[in-house]
């Protein structure tokens, strides 16, 4: 007489390969997380300045409306811009062979974050090298 055994279902599951693949993701993390760094922003700060600048800067002034304009010297009218090219194009004449002398962009506090980068932008193309933003102290 022939006897077998009834065949049983296995009501267990295998994990060993699950912490198998957990190890190894464990070990990826660990080595891919010191190279990873976190973004860190500088913020211009708002306090007096000590450094004292030898030449009269030109100033480029952006309105609420976006409008450009370029003073020379302090306490003279905006010469109004059409746009930036323009506005590059006079102030790379004005600089003339004072390439070191400085450019700073006052915009109104309402204008487009996205006018004040392309007028910071065209400056830059420009080989302008000293580029600055006017802020208002508290």
């Amino acid at each position: 007489m022939n006897h077998r055994r009834a065949r049983r279902a296995k009501s267990e599951i295998n994990v060993v390969p699950y912490i198998d693949v957990m190890l190894v993701l464990l070990v990826i993390f660990m080595v891919a997380a010191p190279m990873m760094q976190p973004s860190v922003i500088n913020l211009p700060s708002v306090g007096k300045s000590n450094i004292e600048v030898a030449a009269k800067p030109l100033t480029v002034e952006i309105s609420a409306e976006g409008a450009l304009g370029l003073i020379d010297a302090q306490g003279s009218a905006a010469e109004p811009q059409a746009d930036v090219a323009t506005l590059v194009a006079a102030i790379k004449a004005k600089m003339g062979s004072e390439t070191e002398r400085p450019v700073i962009i006052s915009a109104d506090k309402n204008v487009k974050y996205e006018v004040v980068v392309q007028t910071m932008d065209g400056l830059k193309n420009a080989n302008i090298a000293r580029v600055g933003l006017m802020v208002q102290p508290k």
